[in-house]
């Protein structure tokens, strides 16, 4: 069993983001990141590649990727939207995701297409209850 923690403010996805929920000048903004459960799987992050702002993420498909001295991971958009923030410091300093994947290691902001695609996503306890469903 994983030590990691989950903030209960955020939103997950099966393949392990996170999505935080929040308005700016009136509109919803969500930012996207990797768990401390997938950063664990990873091991130390080596290389963090992002799309550019402007781009649009589709839920469920690949917006980037996530190299570490184990693996390259795709990262899948938890929603569908615009990107409207990238963040650029992961390129020189991608060990941020290690260190702080919550605040700090976040990876784009996207202004939502569609509100209901955050329907698609678990809350905390559902997503603990599936890591633990699936032995993790």
């Amino acid at each position: 069993m994983t030590t990691s923690t989950y903030p209960d403010d955020l939103l997950y996805t099966q393949d392990h983001e996170w999505a935080r929920v929040e308005e700016a000048n009136g509109e919803k903004l969500v930012t996207v990141g990797i768990t401390s459960f997938a950063v664990e799987q990873l091991g130390d992050v080596t290389q963090v590649d992002l799309p550019r702002e402007g781009q649009h993420a589709k839920r469920a498909e690949v917006f980037g990727s996530v190299e570490s001295v184990k693996a390259v991971s795709d990262l899948f958009a938890p929603l569908s939207g615009k990107i409207v923030k990238v963040n650029s410091a992961l390129v020189s300093s991608p060990e941020t995701v290690n260190d702080d994947p919550y605040s700090r290691g976040w990876m784009i902001q996207v202004a939502p297409a569609s509100p209901d695609d955050l329907n698609h996503l678990m809350s905390a306890d559902a997503y603990r209850s599936f890591l633990h469903k699936q032995g993790e």
